[in-house]
């Protein structure tokens, strides 16, 4: 029997999580869960958001699904401390992106892919005044350890920082800036990583018939991370002749996404471009209710919404919030590992309650979250569990 970790984290995760493990045992797969310490009581407590047995465990068991996590900025964080850990050096950092690091999970897979009947889903006017839905059916390929979220920053940077980058003739607009007001944060993009996202988003793109793979970047501003990817990308495409390579500029990408959805396929773009990308085309298919990524290494691999922590509906009873970005994420887990039969009917059984329309969560029926939702209409959490589960 399979062994999964499981990773609550903070807020709404402790919520979802539950949930989506009651789906897939309803569904038959068959595993052994265990339960993983990660998140902001861990930091409060113990100075550390990712305690190494945490690390042990998903060394030993190499999968984990993973609910959500709170970060906040390292000031307030570090006056959440317990008053005995206060002023001992501790700095918070995220343990998502830690996990990432560590286990170097430097794929990360968004699918962005329309259901049918979703109310949420992106409508367009025409021109005869009538509406049209264009199915979205986009997958984006995020690079997740490099690039601006590599963490390499600084306030005040130390002096042999700031004589480097004084070799740069651009640095000499900011040779008179006091260091204490500079701060720097570095965009570091590497050949291999570049060519591992790459090589995959189009592995992607030929496994399940996608006729492009447009890379987002912005090769004519950050002429040398960008410009290295691109170079990259054009490379690799000759590889695969029946896939399209477009290229565009993160600021007309975001623009054309509310334009021509259904144009893009699968899209490749270093961290933030990619997770910039990935949540404006997830706010086409529904928002963060069905929003779901994978975070994938070469041994080790966490499946994860990406919706944050929204520890105002953690306490909530009933629960009101919407579970399908974990289900999708825990799909996407058993594809990672084979289960396509079982994979497949949840998708099914998801597909059909979405589509049927009885059963929908405060934020399909376009409603402020609070208590009062159930009142309104909305299913908890738990039916909509309950209906999925209901149509396998």
């Amino acid at each position: 029997m399979r062994t999964i970790v499981a990773l609550p984290g903070d807020g709404i995760g402790k919520v979802v999580l539950p949930e989506a493990i009651r789906l897939l045992n309803a569904a038959g797969f068959m595993a052994e869960y265990v339960w993983g310490d990660i998140g902001w009581e861990f930091w409060r407590n113990e100075g550390n958001p990712l305690p190494q047995r945490t690390i042990d465990l998903i060394e030993k068991h190499k999968i984990a699904l993973f609910g959500a996590i709170t970060s906040k900025p390292k000031d307030k964080a570090a006056e959440e401390l317990k008053p005995e850990l206060r002023d001992k050096g501790y700095v918070y950092f995220s343990p998502i992106v830690a996990l990432r690091q560590h286990f170097n999970l430097d794929i990360c897979i968004r699918p962005c892919i329309s259901f049918k009947g979703n109310p949420l889903n992106f409508i367009r006017k025409k021109i005869d005044g009538s509406y049209e839905e264009p199915f979205v059916n986009a997958v984006i390929f995020r690079q997740n350890t490099e690039g601006l979220y590599a963490g390499v920053e600084w306030t005040n940077p130390p002096e042999v920082v700031r004589k480097a980058l004084e070799t740069h003739p651009k640095m000499k607009a900011f040779a008179n800036v006091p260091g204490e007001e500079l701060a720097i944060s570095t965009r570091i993009v590497t050949k291999k990583a570049s060519e591992r996202i790459i090589r995959s988003a189009f592995e992607y793109a030929r496994k399940y018939n996608y006729k492009s793979v447009t890379l987002c970047e912005k090769p004519n501003v950050l002429r040398e991370t960008s410009g290295m990817m691109l170079k990259i990308a054009r490379e690799i495409s000759k590889e695969y002749p029946e896939i399209q390579l477009w290229d565009t500029n993160i600021d007309a990408q975001m623009m054309w996404l509310t334009k021509n959805p259904e144009d893009y396929g699968v899209i490749v773009a270093e961290n933030m471009f990619g997770d910039i990308i990935s949540d404006g085309f997830a706010g086409l298919i529904g928002g963060l209710g069905f929003a779901c990524s994978a975070n994938i290494g070469e041994e080790v691999a966490v499946f994860e919404p990406t919706h944050g922590s929204a520890p105002k509906y953690e306490k909530l009873k009933p629960s009101i919030v919407n579970p399908i970005a974990m289900f999708m994420s825990a799909v996407m887990m058993l594809e990672h590992i084979g289960e396509y039969e079982i994979a497949g009917r949840i998708k099914k059984a998801i597909a059909k309650v979405i589509e049927e329309g009885k059963v929908r969560t405060y934020d399909m029926l376009k409603l402020k979250g609070g208590p009062d939702v159930v009142k309104q209409g909305a299913a908890t959490t738990q039916q909509m569990t309950d209906a999925v589960i209901s149509k396998l």
